[in-house]
């Protein structure tokens, strides 16, 4: 397989295995601890999930954002 090729689909595969990693990890907090969901009212394990939760999807997306900069299309 040619370099090119090689480099692009490994860039792919990394970012699928980055954002799988993040919903995981995520899911596993919020769903299985129970913090995504309110009882009666938030409880500050909730306001610290929302808070990681949006801090850590933001930096997800700078770090793909950084990931693809820069990417030119394959034969160019």
């Amino acid at each position: 397989m040619e370099p090119d090729v090689t480099a692009f689909l490994l860039r792919i595969v990394q970012t699928i295995s980055m954002a799988i990693v993040w919903l995981l990890i995520n899911m596993s907090v919020g769903i299985y601890f129970g913090f995504a969901f309110f009882d009666d009212a938030p409880s500050l394990g909730n306001y610290v999930f929302y808070v990681w939760f949006i801090a850590s999807f933001v930096l997800l997306i700078l770090y793909l954002k950084k990931k693809w900069k820069g990417w030119k299309e394959i034969g160019e």
